[in-house]
Protein backbone atom coordinates (compact mmCIF):
# COMPACT_ATOMS: atom_id res chain seq x y z
CA UNK A 1 0.00 0.00 0.00
CA UNK A 2 1.09 3.24 -0.77
CA UNK A 3 2.49 5.69 1.47
CA UNK A 4 -0.48 8.26 0.69
CA UNK A 5 -2.93 5.85 1.07
CA UNK A 6 -1.89 4.53 4.57
CA UNK A 7 -1.97 8.11 5.92
CA UNK A 8 -5.42 8.95 4.49
CA UNK A 9 -6.53 5.75 6.56
CA UNK A 10 -4.84 6.57 9.58
CA UNK A 11 -5.03 10.11 9.43
CA UNK A 12 -8.80 9.56 9.58
CA UNK A 13 -8.97 6.70 12.29
CA UNK A 14 -6.76 9.17 14.61
CA UNK A 15 -9.79 11.53 15.06
CA UNK A 16 -11.75 9.81 17.60
CA UNK A 17 -8.95 10.76 19.99
CA UNK A 18 -9.80 13.85 21.20
CA UNK A 19 -7.05 13.82 24.16
CA UNK A 20 -4.62 15.41 21.65
CA UNK A 21 -4.89 19.13 22.34
CA UNK A 22 -0.88 20.42 24.28
CA UNK A 23 -0.38 23.12 26.05
CA UNK A 24 3.63 23.37 24.72
CA UNK A 25 6.65 22.64 26.74
CA UNK A 26 9.87 23.63 27.81
CA UNK A 27 12.31 20.86 26.20
CA UNK A 28 15.71 21.91 25.78
CA UNK A 29 16.92 21.64 21.91
CA UNK A 30 19.28 20.14 20.40
CA UNK A 31 21.77 21.83 18.70
CA UNK A 32 21.69 21.12 15.31
CA UNK A 33 18.22 19.83 14.94
CA UNK A 34 14.80 21.01 13.41
CA UNK A 35 11.49 21.88 15.23
CA UNK A 36 10.69 23.30 18.54
CA UNK A 37 8.95 21.82 21.47
CA UNK A 38 8.98 24.99 23.21
CA UNK A 39 5.40 27.41 24.43
CA UNK A 40 5.21 28.55 20.71
CA UNK A 41 5.11 24.72 19.05
CA UNK A 42 1.86 23.64 20.23
CA UNK A 43 -0.76 22.12 18.43
CA UNK A 44 -4.80 22.21 18.40
CA UNK A 45 -4.41 25.28 20.45
CA UNK A 46 -3.74 29.25 19.64
CA UNK A 47 -0.84 30.73 20.46
CA UNK A 48 -0.61 34.69 21.90
CA UNK A 49 -0.45 36.00 18.52
CA UNK A 50 -3.43 34.44 17.23
CA UNK A 51 -2.10 31.99 15.36
CA UNK A 52 -3.24 28.13 15.24
CA UNK A 53 -0.53 25.40 15.27
CA UNK A 54 -1.56 22.10 14.25
CA UNK A 55 0.76 18.59 14.59
CA UNK A 56 0.44 15.82 12.60
CA UNK A 57 -1.95 13.27 14.40
CA UNK A 58 -2.84 9.59 13.55
CA UNK A 59 -2.58 6.33 14.52
CA UNK A 60 0.22 3.65 14.32
CA UNK A 61 -1.86 1.18 13.06
CA UNK A 62 -6.01 0.85 13.14
CA UNK A 63 -5.62 -2.93 13.23
CA UNK A 64 -6.46 -3.87 16.62
CA UNK A 65 -6.92 -6.99 18.63
CA UNK A 66 -9.55 -5.58 20.79
CA UNK A 67 -13.43 -5.86 19.92
CA UNK A 68 -14.46 -2.58 22.09
CA UNK A 69 -17.89 -2.21 20.83
CA UNK A 70 -17.69 1.79 20.59
CA UNK A 71 -14.46 1.89 18.63
CA UNK A 72 -14.11 2.40 14.69
CA UNK A 73 -11.36 -0.11 14.54
CA UNK A 74 -12.85 -3.08 16.79
CA UNK A 75 -11.27 -5.97 15.58
CA UNK A 76 -14.92 -6.79 14.17
CA UNK A 77 -15.59 -4.04 11.88
CA UNK A 78 -14.95 -4.12 8.10
CA UNK A 79 -12.82 -1.35 7.43
CA UNK A 80 -9.62 -0.58 5.44
CA UNK A 81 -6.53 -1.44 7.62
CA UNK A 82 -3.11 -0.08 7.53
CA UNK A 83 -0.09 0.17 9.24
CA UNK A 84 2.81 2.13 9.47
CA UNK A 85 6.59 1.25 10.01
CA UNK A 86 8.46 3.88 12.49
CA UNK A 87 10.63 4.79 9.53
CA UNK A 88 7.43 6.04 7.42
CA UNK A 89 5.97 8.00 10.47
CA UNK A 90 9.42 9.50 10.93
CA UNK A 91 9.13 10.71 7.12
CA UNK A 92 5.84 11.99 7.55
CA UNK A 93 6.71 13.80 10.77
CA UNK A 94 10.14 15.59 8.94
CA UNK A 95 8.53 15.98 5.50
CA UNK A 96 5.45 17.47 6.90
CA UNK A 97 7.73 19.70 9.36
CA UNK A 98 9.95 21.39 6.65
CA UNK A 99 6.95 22.07 4.45
CA UNK A 100 5.43 24.06 7.50
CA UNK A 101 2.44 22.22 8.02
CA UNK A 102 3.23 20.96 11.42
CA UNK A 103 5.34 22.13 14.37
CA UNK A 104 4.69 18.86 15.86
CA UNK A 105 3.34 14.75 16.24
CA UNK A 106 0.54 13.25 18.02
CA UNK A 107 1.13 9.15 17.85
CA UNK A 108 -1.46 6.82 18.70
CA UNK A 109 -2.13 3.16 17.77
CA UNK A 110 -4.67 0.52 17.95
CA UNK A 111 -2.97 -2.52 19.12
CA UNK A 112 -1.51 -4.85 17.22
CA UNK A 113 -0.05 -8.60 18.27
CA UNK A 114 0.31 -7.56 22.19
CA UNK A 115 0.67 -4.02 24.22
CA UNK A 116 4.07 -4.87 24.20
CA UNK A 117 4.41 -5.06 20.74
CA UNK A 118 2.33 -2.05 20.17
CA UNK A 119 4.86 -0.04 22.70
CA UNK A 120 7.95 -1.35 21.50
CA UNK A 121 7.20 0.20 18.30
CA UNK A 122 6.08 3.42 18.88
CA UNK A 123 8.92 3.83 21.26
CA UNK A 124 11.51 2.84 18.64
CA UNK A 125 9.60 5.22 16.56
CA UNK A 126 10.03 8.60 18.50
CA UNK A 127 13.59 7.46 20.03
CA UNK A 128 14.99 7.68 16.45
CA UNK A 129 12.63 11.15 15.93
CA UNK A 130 14.73 12.75 19.05
CA UNK A 131 18.14 11.00 18.72
CA UNK A 132 18.87 10.46 14.95
CA UNK A 133 16.70 12.79 13.34
CA UNK A 134 17.37 15.09 15.91
CA UNK A 135 13.72 16.29 15.83
CA UNK A 136 12.67 19.18 18.61
CA UNK A 137 9.44 19.50 18.08
CA UNK A 138 6.42 18.74 20.04
CA UNK A 139 5.37 15.11 20.79
CA UNK A 140 2.14 14.00 22.62
CA UNK A 141 2.55 9.68 22.49
CA UNK A 142 -0.48 7.56 22.81
CA UNK A 143 0.72 5.10 26.20
CA UNK A 144 -0.44 1.39 25.42
CA UNK A 145 -2.56 0.05 28.45
CA UNK A 146 -1.34 -3.45 29.01
CA UNK A 147 2.13 -2.81 28.14
CA UNK A 148 5.18 -3.55 30.43
CA UNK A 149 5.70 0.03 32.24
CA UNK A 150 9.49 -0.06 31.40
CA UNK A 151 8.28 0.74 28.04
CA UNK A 152 6.30 3.35 28.62
CA UNK A 153 8.90 4.67 31.03
CA UNK A 154 11.73 4.82 28.45
CA UNK A 155 9.23 6.87 25.71
CA UNK A 156 7.73 9.39 27.99
CA UNK A 157 11.60 10.77 28.18
CA UNK A 158 10.93 11.51 24.41
CA UNK A 159 7.76 12.44 24.40
CA UNK A 160 6.32 15.83 25.42
CA UNK A 161 2.93 14.82 26.38
CA UNK A 162 1.39 11.20 27.28
CA UNK A 163 -2.27 9.82 27.41
CA UNK A 164 -3.38 6.60 28.61
CA UNK A 165 -7.31 6.82 27.80
CA UNK A 166 -9.50 5.73 30.18
CA UNK A 167 -12.21 5.70 27.65
CA UNK A 168 -15.15 4.47 30.35
CA UNK A 169 -15.88 5.89 33.13
CA UNK A 170 -16.83 2.25 34.82
CA UNK A 171 -15.74 -0.90 35.23
CA UNK A 172 -19.29 -2.17 34.90
CA UNK A 173 -19.17 -0.10 31.96
CA UNK A 174 -15.49 -1.62 30.58
CA UNK A 175 -16.66 -5.02 31.44
CA UNK A 176 -19.91 -5.12 28.67
CA UNK A 177 -18.43 -2.65 26.26
CA UNK A 178 -14.59 -3.74 26.04
CA UNK A 179 -14.42 -7.39 28.23
CA UNK A 180 -11.22 -7.72 26.62
CA UNK A 181 -9.89 -4.56 28.53
CA UNK A 182 -9.24 -4.73 32.33
CA UNK A 183 -9.37 -1.32 34.08
CA UNK A 184 -6.34 -1.77 35.90
CA UNK A 185 -4.52 -1.65 33.28
CA UNK A 186 -5.50 1.71 32.49
CA UNK A 187 -5.44 3.20 35.78
CA UNK A 188 -2.11 1.39 36.83
CA UNK A 189 0.11 3.12 34.27
CA UNK A 190 -1.46 6.46 34.56
CA UNK A 191 -0.72 6.40 38.12
CA UNK A 192 2.85 5.22 37.26
CA UNK A 193 3.42 8.18 34.72
CA UNK A 194 2.10 10.74 37.59
CA UNK A 195 4.43 9.47 39.81
CA UNK A 196 7.60 9.80 37.82
CA UNK A 197 6.56 12.97 36.79
CA UNK A 198 6.07 13.69 40.16
CA UNK A 199 9.87 12.49 41.03
CA UNK A 200 11.49 14.17 38.12
CA UNK A 201 10.21 17.34 38.88
CA UNK A 202 12.04 17.12 42.31
CA UNK A 203 15.02 15.33 41.05
CA UNK A 204 15.70 18.67 38.53
CA UNK A 205 15.50 20.37 41.16
CA UNK A 206 18.57 19.33 42.49
CA UNK A 207 20.61 19.06 38.65
CA UNK A 208 19.11 20.54 35.74
CA UNK A 209 21.01 18.31 33.26
CA UNK A 210 18.56 15.65 34.20
CA UNK A 211 16.51 14.34 31.15
CA UNK A 212 12.56 15.45 31.48
CA UNK A 213 10.22 13.07 31.99
CA UNK A 214 7.08 13.97 30.09
CA UNK A 215 7.44 18.11 30.77
CA UNK A 216 3.59 18.63 29.45
CA UNK A 217 2.06 16.32 31.85
CA UNK A 218 -0.18 13.56 31.01
CA UNK A 219 -4.00 13.42 29.69
CA UNK A 220 -6.50 11.03 29.44
CA UNK A 221 -10.03 10.57 27.59
CA UNK A 222 -13.73 9.99 28.61
CA UNK A 223 -16.39 8.99 25.82
CA UNK A 224 -19.25 10.53 26.63
CA UNK A 225 -22.67 8.95 26.10
CA UNK A 226 -21.96 5.09 25.20
CA UNK A 227 -22.66 4.63 28.64
CA UNK A 228 -25.54 4.96 31.55
CA UNK A 229 -22.82 6.68 33.79
CA UNK A 230 -24.28 10.27 35.26
CA UNK A 231 -22.42 13.81 35.31
CA UNK A 232 -21.61 13.40 38.82
CA UNK A 233 -20.26 10.16 38.36
CA UNK A 234 -17.98 11.05 35.41
CA UNK A 235 -17.06 14.13 37.27
CA UNK A 236 -16.25 12.71 40.72
CA UNK A 237 -13.98 10.12 38.83
CA UNK A 238 -12.22 13.25 36.96
CA UNK A 239 -11.94 15.20 40.35
CA UNK A 240 -9.86 11.92 41.81
CA UNK A 241 -7.84 11.40 38.77
CA UNK A 242 -6.62 14.90 38.86
CA UNK A 243 -6.00 14.51 42.57
CA UNK A 244 -4.30 11.23 42.84
CA UNK A 245 -2.57 10.78 39.29
CA UNK A 246 -1.07 14.46 38.76
CA UNK A 247 -3.29 14.47 35.68
CA UNK A 248 -3.05 17.45 33.75
CA UNK A 249 -6.31 17.58 30.94
CA UNK A 250 -9.35 15.56 31.26
CA UNK A 251 -10.77 15.18 27.74
CA UNK A 252 -14.31 14.52 27.25
CA UNK A 253 -15.69 13.00 23.69
CA UNK A 254 -19.22 12.86 22.54
CA UNK A 255 -19.74 9.26 21.39
CA UNK A 256 -20.05 8.80 17.88
CA UNK A 257 -22.63 5.96 16.87
CA UNK A 258 -20.87 3.76 15.03
CA UNK A 259 -21.87 0.78 16.27
CA UNK A 260 -25.57 -1.42 16.25
CA UNK A 261 -24.02 -3.52 19.14
CA UNK A 262 -27.15 -3.54 21.31
CA UNK A 263 -25.42 -2.42 24.77
CA UNK A 264 -24.82 0.81 23.11
CA UNK A 265 -27.35 3.36 23.30
CA UNK A 266 -29.21 4.55 20.31
CA UNK A 267 -28.42 8.44 19.16
CA UNK A 268 -29.66 10.33 16.61
CA UNK A 269 -26.24 12.37 16.98
CA UNK A 270 -23.31 12.93 19.66
CA UNK A 271 -24.41 14.44 22.55
CA UNK A 272 -22.19 17.87 22.20
CA UNK A 273 -24.34 19.73 24.60
CA UNK A 274 -23.45 17.55 27.77
CA UNK A 275 -19.88 17.39 26.36
CA UNK A 276 -19.61 20.46 26.29
CA UNK A 277 -21.42 21.08 30.05
CA UNK A 278 -18.88 18.73 31.50
CA UNK A 279 -15.91 21.02 30.22
CA UNK A 280 -17.59 23.88 31.53
CA UNK A 281 -17.73 21.69 35.15
CA UNK A 282 -14.13 20.54 34.32
CA UNK A 283 -12.22 23.97 34.34
CA UNK A 284 -14.88 24.72 37.66
CA UNK A 285 -12.64 21.58 39.30
CA UNK A 286 -9.06 23.07 37.79
CA UNK A 287 -8.93 26.56 37.76
CA UNK A 288 -12.06 28.01 40.05
CA UNK A 289 -11.76 25.77 43.22
CA UNK A 290 -14.69 24.06 42.86
CA UNK A 291 -15.75 20.48 44.28
CA UNK A 292 -17.65 18.04 42.42
CA UNK A 293 -19.91 17.30 44.77
CA UNK A 294 -20.82 21.56 45.23
CA UNK A 295 -22.15 21.31 41.30
CA UNK A 296 -24.00 17.81 41.59
CA UNK A 297 -24.63 15.38 43.92
CA UNK A 298 -26.59 11.65 43.71
CA UNK A 299 -30.27 13.77 43.70
CA UNK A 300 -29.34 15.83 40.66
CA UNK A 301 -26.70 13.77 39.09
CA UNK A 302 -26.88 15.69 35.83
CA UNK A 303 -26.57 19.18 34.75
CA UNK A 304 -28.79 21.69 33.03
CA UNK A 305 -28.71 21.60 29.38
CA UNK A 306 -30.13 25.20 29.49
CA UNK A 307 -27.56 26.78 32.44
CA UNK A 308 -23.73 26.48 32.28
CA UNK A 309 -22.69 24.51 35.77
CA UNK A 310 -21.71 27.65 37.20
CA UNK A 311 -24.78 29.74 36.69
CA UNK A 312 -26.95 26.87 38.13
CA UNK A 313 -24.55 26.84 41.29
CA UNK A 314 -25.08 30.19 41.55
CA UNK A 315 -29.16 29.90 41.60
CA UNK A 316 -29.03 27.04 43.72
CA UNK A 317 -27.27 28.96 46.39
CA UNK A 318 -28.97 32.20 46.14
CA UNK A 319 -28.34 32.85 49.96
CA UNK A 320 -24.71 33.52 49.16
CA UNK A 321 -25.56 36.43 46.85
CA UNK A 322 -25.96 39.49 45.54
CA UNK A 323 -22.03 39.81 46.41
CA UNK A 324 -20.96 43.41 46.99
CA UNK A 325 -18.19 43.56 44.30
CA UNK A 326 -16.05 45.93 46.42
CA UNK A 327 -15.83 43.84 49.93
CA UNK A 328 -15.50 40.43 48.72
CA UNK A 329 -12.63 37.95 48.93
CA UNK A 330 -11.03 36.86 45.43
CA UNK A 331 -12.33 33.18 45.98
CA UNK A 332 -15.97 34.34 46.14
CA UNK A 333 -15.54 36.79 43.14
CA UNK A 334 -14.10 33.91 41.17
CA UNK A 335 -17.84 31.89 42.31
CA UNK A 336 -19.81 34.80 40.17
CA UNK A 337 -21.20 33.99 36.99
CA UNK A 338 -19.72 35.96 34.34
CA UNK A 339 -16.35 37.09 36.32
CA UNK A 340 -13.60 34.99 35.76
CA UNK A 341 -10.12 34.63 36.73
CA UNK A 342 -8.57 37.60 34.95
CA UNK A 343 -11.76 39.79 35.93
CA UNK A 344 -11.81 38.92 39.45
CA UNK A 345 -7.76 39.46 39.84
CA UNK A 346 -8.43 43.26 38.41
CA UNK A 347 -11.08 44.16 40.33
CA UNK A 348 -8.77 42.75 43.46
CA UNK A 349 -6.34 45.22 42.39
CA UNK A 350 -8.38 48.00 41.80
CA UNK A 351 -9.87 48.08 44.65
CA UNK A 352 -6.71 48.76 46.52
CA UNK A 353 -6.74 52.52 45.26
CA UNK A 354 -10.42 52.95 45.84
CA UNK A 355 -14.17 51.83 45.58
CA UNK A 356 -15.29 50.75 41.92
CA UNK A 357 -18.06 51.46 40.04
CA UNK A 358 -20.34 49.49 37.77
CA UNK A 359 -19.19 51.16 34.52
CA UNK A 360 -15.66 49.53 35.79
CA UNK A 361 -16.12 46.01 36.04
CA UNK A 362 -16.88 46.10 31.85
CA UNK A 363 -13.57 47.17 31.26
CA UNK A 364 -12.16 44.58 33.94
CA UNK A 365 -13.56 41.60 31.44
CA UNK A 366 -16.79 41.32 33.50
CA UNK A 367 -19.78 39.63 31.21
CA UNK A 368 -22.30 42.19 32.92
CA UNK A 369 -25.26 40.30 31.10
CA UNK A 370 -24.39 37.02 33.61
CA UNK A 371 -22.83 39.09 36.59
CA UNK A 372 -25.64 41.79 36.91
CA UNK A 373 -28.06 39.51 38.58
CA UNK A 374 -25.21 38.65 41.26
CA UNK A 375 -23.60 41.21 42.67
CA UNK A 376 -24.58 44.62 44.40
CA UNK A 377 -21.58 47.83 44.20
CA UNK A 378 -21.45 50.39 46.33
CA UNK A 379 -24.23 49.01 47.78
CA UNK A 380 -26.54 49.10 44.61
CA UNK A 381 -28.15 46.44 42.67
CA UNK A 382 -28.11 46.35 39.10
CA UNK A 383 -30.25 42.97 38.23
CA UNK A 384 -33.26 45.38 36.38
CA UNK A 385 -35.45 42.49 38.35
CA UNK A 386 -36.19 41.38 41.68
CA UNK A 387 -33.62 38.74 43.22
CA UNK A 388 -35.71 35.81 42.78
CA UNK A 389 -34.51 32.80 41.47
CA UNK A 390 -37.24 31.92 39.13
CA UNK A 391 -36.77 35.61 37.52
CA UNK A 392 -32.89 35.57 37.34
CA UNK A 393 -33.08 31.95 35.63
CA UNK A 394 -35.75 32.81 32.91
CA UNK A 395 -33.00 36.01 32.38
CA UNK A 396 -30.18 33.82 32.22
CA UNK A 397 -31.95 30.96 29.90
CA UNK A 398 -33.23 33.86 27.17
CA UNK A 399 -29.76 35.36 27.16
CA UNK A 400 -28.90 32.43 25.75
CA UNK A 401 -31.27 31.00 23.37
CA UNK A 402 -32.68 34.32 22.42
CA UNK A 403 -29.14 35.55 20.72
CA UNK A 404 -28.18 31.65 19.86
CA UNK A 405 -31.32 29.94 18.93
CA UNK A 406 -30.75 28.54 15.62
CA UNK A 407 -27.31 26.48 17.37
CA UNK A 408 -29.23 25.40 20.19
CA UNK A 409 -31.95 24.24 18.48
CA UNK A 410 -29.63 21.26 17.47
CA UNK A 411 -29.66 19.84 20.82
CA UNK A 412 -32.44 18.02 22.17
CA UNK A 413 -33.03 15.84 24.71
CA UNK A 414 -31.54 13.09 23.46
CA UNK A 415 -28.15 15.12 24.18
CA UNK A 416 -28.54 15.56 27.50
CA UNK A 417 -20.72 4.03 43.07
CA UNK A 418 -18.62 5.34 44.66
CA UNK A 419 -15.25 6.67 43.24
CA UNK A 420 -13.19 6.27 45.76
CA UNK A 421 -13.43 2.36 46.46
CA UNK A 422 -13.36 2.23 42.49
CA UNK A 423 -9.87 4.08 42.80
CA UNK A 424 -9.02 2.65 45.57
CA UNK A 425 -9.54 -1.06 44.94
CA UNK A 426 -8.00 -0.54 41.32
CA UNK A 427 -5.32 1.05 42.06
CA UNK A 428 -4.72 0.22 45.70
CA UNK A 429 -5.65 3.20 47.22
CA UNK A 430 -4.72 7.31 47.14
CA UNK A 431 -1.22 7.70 46.93
CA UNK A 432 0.01 9.28 43.60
Amino acid sequence: MELREKLKILSGAAKYDASCSSSGSNRKNTPGGIGNGASSGICHSWSDDGRCISLLKILFTNYCIYDCAYCINRVSNDLPRASFTPEEVIKLTINFYRRNYIEGLFLSSAVIKSPDYTMELLLKTVRKLREEYKFNGYIHLKAIPGADFSLIARAGRYADRMSVNIELPSKKSLSLLAPQKKMESILTPMKEIGLNIKENREERKKSKNLPRFVPAGQSTQLIIGASPETDYHILKLCEALYQRFNLKRVYYSAYIPVSNNPSLPQLRRPPLLREHRLYQADWLLRFYGFAADELLDRANPNFNPKLDPKANWALNHLHLFPLEVNRADYEMLLRVPGIGIKSARRIVSARRTGSIDFDDLEKFGTVLKRARYFITCKGKYYGGIPFREELIKERLVEGKTGLHRQQLSLFDDNSISDIDGFLSETVGGKEG
